[in-house]
């Protein structure tokens, strides 16, 4: 083959994880990378990544996607339902999605982005770099029994972290360089209050398994580990959260 077409397109990839409300630390890193001259040509993102992602690669600086997300509880975002798919669903921030960002579709963003779902019905992972954007980043925040799976096309999806909770798979070959940021680190908890809780916690266990090989398939894996001590539904933290991945990354001595 032609050197040609062996040449990859982007220079960066990044690759950006599921872990609740943690999904903040995935701006105050982007602000940290982007003053250290790196920005993301092509991104890939699950659950709060992909909520992250979408908003970046509608154009818009991790600042700007901060001030629309911080002022927001979880609350503003989801509803209470009878437990029969769900105990809650996120269709509010598909509202939320769909007032912020121009694009219906993900071919249609600036930047390319990948958003991550798992096919709860065939029982494995896809990643769309388009189809409907809303619903699909909705999708792939739907964490098992907290939230509704959500239909597209007569299948029903769920969070990407089932399968892939940092989705760097998607930028294999298409980016000189790609960047995992994984934002959800394994610790003890001290106390789990009440079944959302227990829920979140037994996901959040379950999906890190699907980031063991991180460091062999990336140039560059970023997990501030200070993220731990937030419990990944509590938006209350929103500007610590950032702090964190903003210092954490700044601070990193960075050489791709």
């Amino acid at each position: 083959m032609s050197p040609i077409f062996r040449k990859k397109k982007y220079e960066y990839g990044i690759a950006l994880g599921g872990g609740g409300v943690r999904g903040f630390a995935h701006l105050g890193i982007l602000q940290a990378l982007e003053e250290k001259g790196i920005k993301p040509d092509i991104i890939s993102g699950t659950s709060a990544g992909a909520i992250a992602g979408a908003y970046i690669a509608s154009g818009k600086t991790p600042g700007e996607v901060f001030k629309i997300i911080k002022g927001r509880r979880l609350i503003d975002f989801v509803e209470v339902r009878l437990p029969k798919t769900g105990l809650l669903n996120l269709d509010k921030l598909r509202k939320s999605l769909s007032e912020n960002i121009k694009a219906n579709d993900l071919k249609d963003l600036q930047i390319p982005f990948y958003v991550t779902v798992s096919d709860i019905i065939n029982g494995h992972v896809e990643y769309f770099d388009e189809g409907p954007l809303v619903k699909l980043v909705q999708a792939s925040a739907s964490i098992p029994v907290l939230f509704a799976p959500v239909e597209i096309d007569g299948k029903l999806f769920l969070d990407g972290g089932l399968f892939d909770n940092v989705p760097y798979e998607p930028l294999k070959g298409k980016c000189k360089k790609i960047i995992a940021v994984n934002i959800s680190p394994i610790n003890k908890t001290e106390k789990l209050k009440n079944l959302i809780q227990i829920a979140a916690r037994t996901f959040h266990l379950s999906v890190s398994s699907t980031t063991k090989d991180l460091k062999e398939n990336c140039d560059l894996v970023i997990e501030p580990p200070d993220l731990d001590k937030f419990e990944i539904l509590d938006a209350s933290k929103a500007d610590e959260i950032y702090k964190v991945g903003y210092e954490y990354c700044k601070n990193m001595n960075i050489n791709i």
